[in-house]
């Protein structure tokens, strides 16, 4: 198996066809765990490598080079470059912070609160989930570090003994932000990396050339697979997945705070918590479904990525919509039901004001394009996944875009009403992050199996027995 011909695979005709249906097995019932594991491991020790991942790579590249160009620049010029200016103090790196973070925290929740609830379709998409968490997390990391206008000064935020005498306001959710994050960026580090332990013993006992197995004996850290290894593995493993399923749920909880602590016309409201997790685990499942689609027959994994998990996370996809859906109808009938008139205008202007086809744009996409999704037939048709999927993070930028800009340009006092319009450098930092990202994962498919090798011999071994009894 190379990255080279994906259709290099050894499968029986008609087991688990090419174009997924519903009704798919989680993997092929014919593939043997030998055949499994040699060509997930032939991805990244294989030397040859596909034209499109060659392509991608400078594409993403190019996209980094102009993120660091627009830093570089703003670290000379200042965030006066931006489009940023009184009222609308916070721009796109707001919006690019809670839009990467909300991808972060839905690939959280697919590997680690499923794998607590047991569920075997995951085997096959949490690493998947894991990389583009570890990558998602890099890019949303940036943006507050920008906005602070001396970015060298960062260090302020921790609370220290410093000469000043001076503390965080350990009140304020914007300190609770900043630990939340901290501590949910380590945790998402150890638990992508320890998941890959025993898929790295695997590669180093498969690798042909001495750096290679030197290497990844380095990184499986001695794991050689015996019971007493396996036995602490799975505990430790069970802990850390126990304490990132709550984490997800509070950190962007957390970022739904940072709103709703201030006074801000549009921000004040007890729904913002619960409507930024239900925002997160849209734009997650979105993300993982835009990913996995072209990675299942760019990489030959149409025996392990079936129509079983498009079902499933299609499914996933529509129930969060729905939530998003709630949340978007409870703001207008609490706008209503409230005598504040301050929030009646400013949702009025978001409705049918000058930025109207934004937030109408987030209506269409967040809400009314997932119904397809209630055909069976939609939930297994890859060219509608992507379609929608891409739509969805669209709209959930729009979204963030409605939430931060349209309720800062209309304050309380009309004399200081504004507007709020980007710059070419806010295009290019956008733009330069969603090629780190996808620079981050091009690498991640050339030195780790994308999926879970031992998760999925644990499954393909259970079902076995059961096939045998």
């Amino acid at each position: 198996m190379t990255l080279l011909k994906p259709d290099a695979r050894v499968q029986q005709p008609g087991e688990v066809p090419a174009r997924p249906h519903a009704g798919d097995p989680l993997y092929n019932p014919r593939r043997s765990i030998g055949s499994m594991t040699e060509q997930i491991c032939g991805v990244v020790l294989h030397n040859r490598v596909a034209f499109w991942w060659i392509v991608a790579l400078a594409i993403a590249l190019l996209l980094v080079l102009a993120l660091i160009l627009a830093v570089s620049w703003l670290f000379i010029a200042g965030i006066g470059i931006w489009g940023v200016d009184w009222p609308v103090v916070w721009g796109f790196a707001i919006i690019n912070y809670v839009w990467w973070i909300a991808i972060a925290s839905g690939g959280t929740f697919i590997s680690a609160l499923f794998y607590l609830a047991g569920v075997e379709w995951r085997n096959s998409l949490n690493r998947i989930a894991e990389t583009m968490t570890i990558f998602a997390v890099a890019c949303a990391g940036i943006f507050p570090i920008l906005h602070l206008g001396r970015p060298w000064l960062f260090y302020w935020l921790f609370p220290y003994p410093n000469t000043m005498t001076l503390w965080p306001q350990f009140r304020s959710p914007l300190l609770w932000d900043f630990f939340a994050i901290l501590a949910y960026v380590v945790s998402s580090v150890l638990f992508w990396y320890f998941g890959l332990i025993p898929d790295f013993g695997t590669m180093r006992d498969r690798a042909h050339k001495s750096g290679v197995r030197v290497l990844y004996g380095i990184l499986a850290a001695g794991f050689r697979g015996s019971r007493v290894q396996w036995r602490h593995y799975r505990a430790a493993y069970g802990i850390l997945a126990a304490i990132m399923a709550p984490l997800v749920v509070s950190v962007h909880s957390i970022v739904g705070l940072d709103f709703a602590g201030a006074a801000t016309v549009g921000w004040h409201s007890t729904q913002f918590p619960p409507f930024f997790v239900f925002g997160a685990l849209l734009s997650g499942f979105a993300m993982v479904l835009l990913l996995i689609v072209p990675l299942r027959r760019l990489l030959g994994f149409q025996d392990f990525i079936t129509g079983r998990h498009f079902d499933v996370l299609t499914k996933l996809l529509l129930v969060s919509s729905l939530c998003v859906d709630y949340s978007y109808m409870m703001e207008a009938f609490m706008t209503y039901y409230g005598d504040d008139e301050a929030e009646r205008l400013s949702f009025e202007d978001k409705i049918a004001g000058a930025l109207a086809p934004i937030y109408w744009m987030t209506i269409v996409l967040n809400v009314l394009l997932p119904q397809i999704f209630w055909l069976r037939r939609a939930r297994v048709s890859e060219a509608l996944i992507m379609l929608v999927s891409f739509g969805v993070i669209i709209g959930m930028w729009c979204e963030r875009y409605q939430i931060v800009v349209m309720s800062l340009r209309r304050p309380r006092i009309p004399s200081a009403w504004g507007d709020f319009a980007p710059t070419i450098w806010d295009w290019l930092t956008l733009f330069g992050t969603v090629g780190l990202f996808a620079a981050g994962l091009l690498i991640a498919l050339r030195l780790v199996p994308m999926i879970s090798m031992f998760e999925m011999r644990d499954m393909m071994t259970e079902g076995k027995g059961k096939d045998e009894r």
